[in-house]
């Protein structure tokens, strides 16, 4: 596996110890925009609720339904698709692993369906619209999408293999507030010496020039082996070993002496590599388990214009156009096990959608095994499960104000580290803040800015869990524990933004998590350190029934799901038309 790790080290989590890309989710949800006939839309049951159709009405609490095919009632609804109940493929949810695995398995010819429970693809990494402000739901930090060959994006690399692009706007600095001050931090391995030494001293520039020239060569050997090489059985030899194997002795021998065995630092905890260089200085400790990629030579960041949502408009498209096909508002059931093997799905509508070669689950490791009948599950599979820790969950804040008396030179990413000692993954401490309109102007209307705030999976459930989202109790929890946004919001935007004035207020919770994500516990995702445990991989002790995701390998994050989806569906194909793909994409 250490060729696997080494493929996506370099564009996951890594360096980027605590991801920042989190996941979110959202209070309420527009319908879907109308893509090809390829799409399968649900026939309205009889029992729909008539109030879907109804004219816009504008709400900010989750409590009150809006305009939205996602409310509450809709979710829940038993519909049917219309068109062929089955697949040599199913892919049950369509978030950004599932997309993924699922664009190119049509790409490789295989007969693919996507089922998606929500009335918007994408998972958590979909958009939705309200009063014309289109908000991220979830990721809004990415970098390597212009990048090509192994040094893009595992999603860049999935899209290229799909024929398809996303026109970015490069940027290369956010905004910090941090104890010591605020600063405008630029990307790349040199600007970061002025803050440092403004910020930190001269003893703290010296740390970060050993740790730079530690994690350089680190960063190369990972990024010497493309993740859409990988695959989940003994032809990654050829597909990955290999082909690469030239480049990957090139990275180690750039490492020094200790070549293959320094290389296994990829697979170890990135604090080992900071213990092992000793490095003292406090701001250098906190900062680089959050932000060490970006200091790699050549790297920017990229905003995907038109927003997340155009990232997943770009995927369904490359499904739809190798045959693919994508059903909303199908919401599984339960997993089909027959002779032992998964055959097929059932949906809440009691429909039956046979599965001739594989069902993948997009869902968390927790939720997939809801899905799968007790007897079926062999007692070690379900131990690791219910045993694997889970990370927090989160609070976000969705907000669409006028631009007056706003700055500017206002930029799109602020982040907001209230305590350095009480750690980057305490609760309340760390907010993120993404203001995405400031890049592409078309996400809010003329003279109007799209925020997007959140605590990067630092909220515990226990403080919700039980709560009634309609009870004044759960009212007054969100009020008090959204607050350390709302004074982040105003400390980054100046004293021209004002509350009172926002159109569009929107306070995600755990719960919301849970609820319209389908996430159990709200969480992140599993809580697996290196070097002491692994991320699972993708079969499953089940034969047929394979797993996507951020419950398996590589990891939590864009780039990780992305090549996780690429992995399942390369192994469900042959190493000779893993290698054609190879080729066609100049890999």
């Amino acid at each position: 596996m250490i060729m696997a790790a080494a493929a996506v080290a370099g564009t996951s989590s890594l360096f980027f110890f605590k991801p920042t890309t989190g996941y979110s989710c959202l209070d309420y949800k527009q319908p879907a925009p109308c893509y090809n006939a390829k799409l399968i839309r649900p026939q309205p049951s009889s029992r729909r609720n008539s109030r879907i159709f109804a004219s816009n009405v504008v709400v900010t609490d989750e409590e009150t339904p809006s305009f939205s095919t996602s409310s509450s009632s809709t979710i829940t609804q038993t519909n049917s698709f219309s068109g062929k109940a089955e697949a040599e493929v199913v892919v049950i949810g369509s978030g950004l692993g599932g997309l993924c695995c699922a664009g190119l398995l049509a790409r490789y010819g295989k007969d693919v369906l996507v089922l998606e429970s929500h009335d918007l693809p994408g998972g958590a990494a979909h958009s939705f619209e309200i009063k014309d402000y289109k908000f991220d739901s979830g990721p809004s930090l990415f970098s390597g999408f212009q990048s090509r060959g192994s040094q893009a994006n595992p999603l860049a690399q999935v899209l290229d293999a799909l024929g398809e692009s996303i026109p970015c706007a490069k940027y290369n600095s956010w905004m910090v507030y941090v104890p010591e001050g605020e600063f405008l931090s630029r990307i790349g391995p040199t600007e970061f010496f002025k803050d440092l030494e403004t910020y930190a001293g001269p003893n703290a520039v010296l740390e970060w020039r050993k740790l730079l020239d530690a994690i350089l060569p680190l960063s190369a050997a990972a990024m010497a082996l493309p993740p859409l090489s990988i695959r989940g059985d003994l032809g990654v030899l050829s597909t990955a070993g290999a082909r690469y194997a030239l480049s990957l002795l090139k990275s180690f021998a750039q490492m020094g002496p200790q070549g293959a065995l320094g290389a296994t630092k990829l697979l170890r905890p990135f604090s080992e590599v900071v213990d092992s260089l000793g490095l003292k200085d406090p701001f250098i400790r906190n900062w680089i388990y959050m932000f060490a990629e970006w200091y790699k030579p050549g790297c920017s960041l990229e905003y995907p214009l038109g927003g997340s949502g155009a990232v997943v408009d770009a995927l369904v498209r490359g499904l739809q156009k190798f045959g693919g096909r994508i059903s909303l508002r199908s919401h599984v059931e339960n997993i089909v096990i027959e002779n032992g093997r998964a055959v097929g799905v059932k949906l809440r509508s009691g429909q039956f959608v046979r599965a001739k070669k594989a069902v993948v689950s997009n869902a968390s490791m927790w939720d997939t095994l809801k899905l799968l009948p007790v007897e079926a599950v062999p007692k070690s599979y379900e131990e690791r499960i219910e045993n694997t820790k889970q990370c927090e969950s989160f609070m976000h804040l969705h907000l669409g104000f006028d631009a007056e008396g706003i700055r500017e030179d206002l930029g799109i990413h602020h982040i907001v580290v209230n305590d350095w000692n009480r750690g980057v993954d305490a609760d309340q401490n760390v907010v993120l803040i993404s203001v995405p309109s400031v890049l592409s102007p078309d996400l809010a209307p003329p003279g109007k800015h799209v925020l997007h705030a959140y605590t990067p999976g630092t909220e515990p459930f226990e403080l919700w869990e039980g709560l009634d989202r309609r009870s004044a109790e759960y009212k007054q929890l969100k009020a008090e524990r959204s607050e350390v946004m709302w004074k982040a919001v105003e400390r980054s935007l100046g004293p021209g933004f004002s509350r009172d004035k926002c159109e569009v207020k929107l306070v995600g919770t755990p719960l919301t998590h849970q609820r319209f994500l389908r996430r159990n516990r709200g969480t992140y995702g599993p809580a697996i350190q290196a070097g002491k445990d692994s991320f699972p991989g993708h079969p499953t002790p089940i034969p047929q029934l394979y797993c996507c995701g951020d419950s398996t390998f590589p990891g939590i994050g864009v780039p990780a799901v992305a090549a996780s989806g690429a992995i399942v569906a390369n192994s469900l194909v042959s190493v000779s038309q893993h290698s054609e793909l190879l080729d066609a994409v100049g890999l």
